[in-house]
């Protein structure tokens, strides 16, 4: 019987010492529960992804402290294997480091596996900083069982389309017991049922049981969700962690098979270092031990509901993006709309509303309802709510302008500067109060340049700039559903949207409607990375639409929309990503290029 801790920890980038902190935490429980291994997530040592910090001569000095550090730690616990993510030093031509696993037992490395492939497609450039590891299998051996290891992506090619090397061949090949696999798996809308197909789909079609053990946690735009989980070739995914937190737990394998409970467990009273794992009890037909195993709770096939899943991702990444950055507090422009309203919303939950500060800013072109629905929201939030108008301001700048330059300011420039003026008093506050500006555009309006650069998209971080403007409304309504009350007043979510810069503005106006944009954004930006039911619905509502002329012209106005605000996009802040392509890292368009 082998006992196996997974440690599904929030790691924080270039933190090694708190890191090793959180992994000694864990390896203690481990040892408490009679574990004989521990495993933590790929590159947790360091926090995943360092980047550039990567290069720093003194970043891999400190790493390596750390692995001094967490050998030193393990001989509290002389039967346990701490299976440990980290960067090792390379020799030979390439990159001067490898992504790794190692695992340290009782004072000692006991054996180093470096990861051989390497993604740099979508968020990911690890060919920047790692040279691939040596095409081999490393298989650790503890008590009676062999346990092969492996480090993500190396088992995301097993269908052999990404890569010339597939390292679950040899991992085959060396007939292991089990399988773990250590990751650093960003999440999105989609991504735990494509994990569980593919590594689900591995352990069938090798016979190889696998452990896959996950991060959580936010690092800058990415989110990292848990959802650690083990598969078995005849039962597919038979256990799963929960997502969005931290987990420490112990599960059971014996005979190709994942159990719980038995001793051992966090209620055990046996000294965790009395026994080795060749000394522990086998779980035989009738024993005692086999008496108090069982088996997981099923893993439903479906996740978490989108929206719900949408609310999850954020709020976590917001909370650990302020915590990691120094933030205490927030910052919102309320205008009485719907973008406005679900980032506040959205930040009272990440934060509390004791630590968000919404700000109205009325011009001449504000409607009441606007105000007045700002005013329910906050209330209905609980948070602050500070007036700022801004008509003075927008008259002293017209006037001077026309001083200065001899015509009127009107029309596209007017309304520009009424965003510029509001994002100037956000910033203000900001700097004199310490909050963090929360920008609150969406992916429609950012795809097509619906905004105003030194003003709607200032700020430290936009919370709903993966989300089309559709999913905006979708979200709003669950995050009432979810509280059981009205938060967002319906009034806001019946709004039809305007930026209300002009007299009777709509976005309509400027945009075809939302649910026509969305879907043809979805198809331009996204493509295949859409999942199937999506991808199938954008492609059948696209081709509808280029039946006609209009429709054609209308799919080729919104594609130079895109293309031409590149720019804009370039000096946004970043967001957080829910999808599988975010604008930011995941996709890398040229600015000056000429667009089809």
């Amino acid at each position: 019987m082998l006992r196996i801790t997974i440690a599904q920890l929030n790691f924080t980038v270039g933190d090694i010492e708190g890191n090793v902190d959180r992994m000694v935490a864990a390896a203690r429980q481990a040892a408490a529960e009679q574990s004989d291994i521990v495993v933590f997530s790929e590159l947790s040592l360091c926090g995943y992804y360092p980047g550039d910090m990567l290069d720093e001569p003194e970043f891999i000095q400190r790493v390596e402290a750390g692995i001094a550090a967490l050998q030193a730690a393990s001989t509290e616990t002389p039967y346990l294997h701490w299976v440990v993510g980290t960067p090792t030093r390379a020799s030979g031509p390439g990159k001067r480091l490898h992504n790794s696993l190692v695992v340290v037992q009782n004072g000692a490395v006991r054996l180093q596996y470096a990861k051989q492939l390497l993604p740099t497609y979508n968020i990911f450039d690890e060919r920047r900083h790692f040279e691939p590891g040596p095409d081999v299998a490393k298989v650790l051996r503890v008590g009676s069982f062999q346990v092969g290891l492996l480090v993500c992506e190396d088992g995301w090619n097993d269908h052999g389309g990404d890569y010339v090397v597939n390292p679950f061949e040899r991992m085959r090949d060396a007939s292991p017991d089990l399988v773990i696999s250590i990751n650093a798996s960003p999440s999105h809308v989609g991504k735990r049922e494509q994990r569980h197909a593919m590594f689900g789909g591995s352990s069938k079609r090798h016979g190889l049981p696998i452990l896959y053990v996950n991060q959580i946690g936010g690092h800058d735009q990415l989110v990292y969700d848990g959802g650690s989980f083990a598969a078995e070739p005849d039962s597919g995914v038979v256990f799963e962690a929960p997502r969005f937190v931290e987990d420490v737990r112990t599960l059971l394998f014996d005979s190709g098979r994942f159990f719980t409970g038995g001793p051992g467990q966090a209620d055990s009273t046996a000294p965790a270092a009395a026994k080795g794992p060749d000394q522990r009890d086998a779980a035989k037909p009738g024993s005692a031990l086999a008496a108090q195993l069982k088996r997981p709770d099923p893993v439903p096939v479906q996740g978490i509901p989108t929206p719900d899943f949408y609310r999850q991702q954020i709020v976590l990444g917001l909370r650990d993006y302020a915590r990691r950055c120094g933030f205490k507090q927030v910052v919102v422009g309320s205008s009485g709309g719907i973008d406005s309203a679900l980032t506040l919303a959205l930040a009272a939950e990440a934060l509390g509303p004791e630590n968000v500060v919404g700000i109205t800013m009325p011009s001449r072109y504000s409607s009441s309802g606007s105000v007045d629905d700002s005013v329910a929201l906050c209330r209905n939030l609980g948070i602050k709510l500070h007036t700022h108008p801004i008509a003075d301001l927008v008259a002293g700048y017209a006037r001077q302008y026309e001083e200065s330059f001899g015509q009127p300011l009107a029309g596209l420039p007017l309304e520009n500067l009424q965003a510029r003026i509001r994002g100037t008093v956000l910033m203000e506050y900001s700097n004199a109060f310490g909050h963090l500006l929360l920008t609150t555009g969406n992916k429609s309006e950012i795809s097509v340049g619906y905004c105003t650069l030194y003003g709607d998209t200032n700020g430290g971080l936009g919370l709903l700039g993966d989300l089309y403007k559709t999913e905006v409304f979708a979200l709003s309504r669950h995050v009432n559903e979810h509280a059981g009350r009205e938060l967002i007043p319906q009034a806001i979510i019946d709004k039809e949207p305007s930026a209300e810069l002009a007299p009777g503005q709509r976005d309509v106006d400027s945009l075809p409607p939302y649910p026509v944009l969305d879907e043809v954004l979805k198809l331009l930006i996204e493509g295949d990375r859409l999942s199937t039911a999506e991808l199938t619905a954008a492609q059948a509502f696209v081709s509808n639409l280029q039946q006609d002329e209009a429709g054609r012209a209308l799919v080729q106005r919104v594609r130079r929309m895109v293309a031409r605000n590149e720019y804009k996009r370039r000096q946004a802040p970043p967001i957080l990503r829910v999808r599988p392509r975010a604008f930011g890292s995941g996709r890398q368009m040229p600015i000056a290029a000429r667009y089809a």
